[in-house]
């Protein structure tokens, strides 16, 4: 399975679980919230690596980047675009 596939599994799981949702949200507050998020989606049958999770946000961002403006430097920055993870819980919000 593909990270975005895992990934869109995982928020159709938890949109429709609540007690998941709010375990995955909680991940915010973990020491390590990557890992944390990371091992509860492969507990749901979701399975994704914390890298895996860090470099779809900057595949994604590089993307967008190269899209807008040609992609040089003069392109906007985009807060929070070049992280899935931050992405990812503000739409289980």
């Amino acid at each position: 399975m593909d990270p975005k596939e895992a990934l869109e599994g995982l928020k159709k799981k938890a949109l429709s679980d609540h007690a998941l949702r709010e375990r995955l949200l909680k991940t915010r507050e973990s020491s390590d919230p990557y890992s944390t998020f990371c091992t509860i989606a492969s507990q749901e049958g979701c399975p994704i690596t914390p890298m895996e999770l860090v470099a779809l946000g900057e595949e994604s961002y590089a993307e967008i980047r190269r899209s807008t403006n040609g992609g040089g430097e003069n392109s906007p920055l985009l807060e929070w675009e070049d992280d899935y993870y931050e992405m990812f819980l503000t739409g289980l919000m």
